[in-house]
């Protein structure tokens, strides 16, 4: 990315970050993760500055917000709870608990998993957009949407999740513990420009 590209993205992820940390401020805004799905990454902005850009994998269908579409919500959210702490990378979850279980990491993006794992960390996400990411058929806590680690780590940078956010092992135990729970995370859509909040359209409803 070209120095000037980069730095106008620092600009509108410094307004987004401000204007998140104005609307919602019953979250902490003193980090929050921006997950560019256009981009495939995710911003993690501290007090209104780029602190770090990591690679990430968000839904191989897309963006949407309803249960069962095996897409990824867009819109504001916040993390949960985090599950994880002081595992060793790989480790493989299941309903949020540790099976003992390490995931060999797949390098070969042409070379899938047999089974949709999380691994490593996870970031729980909730809705902070009633009718939109939160409440009834689009409730992103009740979709298990998470921030987590896959041994797919060759498909990372392109869409290839079944909804959540996907990351290196190492990168996921990485912003576990730079992005504390509370948290404030924006998904944005990809077609809009970086500095507009995904949410509902007047009339329109999920």
């Amino acid at each position: 990315m070209a120095t000037g590209e980069l730095e106008a993205d620092e600009r509108e992820l410094r307004a987004l970050a401000d204007e998140l940390g104005r609307r919602y401020p019953e979250a902490a805004s003193d980090r929050i993760a921006v997950v560019d799905v256009g981009r495939q990454c995710l911003h993690l902005i501290e007090r209104g500055n780029l602190l770090k850009r990591y690679a990430v994998s968000t839904a191989a269908r897309g963006i949407g917000q309803r249960e069962g579409s095996f897409q990824t919500p867009a819109g504001v959210f916040r993390v949960s709870e985090k599950f994880g702490a002081d595992a060793p990378a790989g480790m493989v979850f299941k309903g949020r608990r540790a099976t003992g279980e390490i995931a060999a990491v797949l390098s070969d993006p042409h070379d899938p998993a047999e089974n949709d794992l999380v691994t490593t960390r996870i970031l729980w996400l909730d809705g902070m957009q009633p009718g939109y990411n939160r409440g009834g058929d689009v409730d992103t806590h009740a979709r298990y949407i998470y921030i987590h680690g896959t041994p797919e780590e060759g498909r990372i940078g392109t869409p290839a999740s079944h909804g959540c956010v996907r990351m290196r092992n190492d990168d996921v135990a990485d912003l576990f513990e730079r992005l504390p729970e509370n948290s404030l995370v924006c998904i944005l859509p990809g077609d809009a420009p970086l500095g507009e909040i995904p949410g509902p359209r007047p009339g329109a409803s999920g």
